[in-house]
């Protein structure tokens, strides 16, 4: 078994602990996606007594979702193992919907009611993209899809590096301690994915009370050290907050019961507000093509072929659909998640029947809002670490990706311009200050610019012509001669 393949294929049934481990890991690496989009919105809508509600839903429907795109409902899902969680990409246009509303006189309720309307209304685009995906190979390549599967892992690594310093707004941020900790959670990893025990990479943030053990046993062939490399840092991480005071729950007052009320604030819907929300589901479906691709890939699965693209389709279709859930729920649009990608690869767990101990666990954290509480408390240090490896390895995984194409003069050109300007917007924001606040919401995204740079380069550019070093490579059939 090679280095990078996985430990349990994608049919593979592992056994109910190796499930629970894996998938809590999932779970851990997406909770707090999950729940900060809704966090966000509603602390700047001022929404703070719907909070534990909104919160609440978004967990109930990643449950659903995620079942949807693990295990495959007729045509919807991918078939891989790829977790649903709130959207990112929504949130700035969310909160301009929602502050224009607001302006408008509306209440909190009619602002939640217009969101709600405006998504529910852009998850049908989505939808319909599912729907014709195959006929759009000519726009969403290889080059395409590997320059925003490489744009998610880097635009990402900045919120998990943020966390290690101790998340935004920390009294200590930057401080030693909180630096130490997020060290500790790296050397744990490292030490376990570079074991030759499997179930140190299955586990990897699961057995931090019991390393000595597991450490003892490192050159061992036993799969659960590969497993759970991710939770064994975790662990280590949290044990070691507790004697350093940075582990502070705070667990009273918590709401042990939340039942799902469809429609609960009723229905709305805002032109001004729908525009800009159904141009980004138009880029998540793009983002949907690159996570699935990177999924596949590091499931040892195909990522060309038929099978790959009816995967593609169904993928996309059920991120439409799980986002008219969502807003059918009361909660914000479904993606999948790119950070459950470095999950897979670090694991080497690629089993879609993990998916519904995922949904299972993410149905009950949204059913019981006091278990999802307790998981809040995981110091930002500890968690970030994990997190920043994980965002590391998605950016590897495009990067692979665009390796194996041609390297054609205008696929360079492609990808330098794509990830050109989709690193320059995120580094340099103020560049964007000219354009108009729609406008430079939706560009200050690096996986929207770089996106759609690098479908304009691939409809645009001419193609085919061979990079310099290419002329210079040895024709099929003939032997280069080696210098002695």
């Amino acid at each position: 078994m090679s280095a990078d393949s996985p430990v349990y294929h994608l049919e593979d049934r592992p056994g109910p602990l190796a499930s629970l481990l894996a998938a809590f890991q999932h779970v851990l690496a997406s909770f707090v996606g999950i729940i900060a989009p809704s966090l966000i919105v509603g602390g700047a809508l001022g929404l703070e007594q719907y909070l534990p509600y909104l919160l609440s839903m978004a967990l109930f429907v990643s449950g659903v979702a995620t079942w949807i795109q693990s295990q495959r409902l007729g045509p919807l899902g991918s078939g891989l193992l790829s977790i649903q969680g709130t959207s990112f990409s929504f949130v700035a246009a969310l909160i301009a919907a929602g502050q224009a509303a607001r302006t408008d006189g509306a209440s909190d309720e009619a602002v939640i009611a217009t969101l709600i309307g405006v998504c529910a209304m852009g998850s049908f685009i989505e939808i319909a993209l599912g729907g014709m995906l195959h006929r759009l190979k000519r726009i969403i390549t290889p080059t395409v899809t590997g320059v925003v599967v490489t744009l998610i892992g880097l635009s990402l690594v900045k919120v998990g590096v943020t966390d290690m310093a101790g998340g935004v707004g920390a009294e200590d941020f930057g401080s030693l301690a909180n630096l130490g900790l997020a060290a500790l959670v790296i050397v744990v990893v490292l030490a376990c994915q570079m074991s030759r025990h499997p179930w140190l990479r299955i586990g990897s943030v699961f057995y931090g009370l019991v390393i000595v053990v597991v450490l003892a046993c490192q050159m061992s062939r036993h799969p659960w050290l590969r497993i759970g490399s991710v939770f064994y840092g975790l662990v280590i991480g949290c044990v070691a907050a507790v004697f350093t005071g940075h582990f502070n729950a705070e667990l009273e007052s918590l709401r042990w019961f939340a039942l799902p009320q469809p429609l609960r604030f009723g229905i709305g819907f805002d032109w001004a507000a729908f525009v800009p929300v159904a141009f980004i589901f138009l880029v998540t479906a793009i983002e949907t093509v690159g996570d699935l691709t990177g999924t596949a890939r590091a499931s040892g699965e195909p990522i060309s072929g038929p099978v790959h693209q009816r995967r593609l389709r169904g993928g996309v279709l059920a991120d439409g659909v799980n986002s008219l859930l969502a807003a059918l729920f009361n909660t914000f649009p479904n993606t999948t998640f790119s950070q459950n990608t470095g999950v897979v690869q670090l694991t080497g767990v690629a089993s879609r029947h993990v998916g519904r101990y995922v949904a299972a666990i993410l149905l009950m954290l949204g059913l019981v809002p006091a278990l999802g509480s307790v998981l809040q408390y995981i110091p930002r240090p500890v968690l970030g670490a994990a997190t920043t490896l994980m965002f590391g390895l998605i950016a590897v995984s495009g990067i692979r990706i665009l390796s194996d194409q041609a390297m054609t003069r205008k696929t360079i050109m492609t990808i330098a311009v794509s990830l050109g300007m989709g690193l320059g917007v995120q580094l340099v924001p103020e560049a964007l200050s000219g354009l108009p606040d729609t406008a430079r919401q939706i560009f200050a995204s690096p996986i929207t610019t770089g996106g759609l740079s690098a479908i304009l380069c691939t409809l645009l550019l001419p193609g085919g012509a061979p990079a310099p070093e290419e002329a210079h490579q040895p024709q099929a059939g003939v032997t280069p001669r080696r210098s002695s």
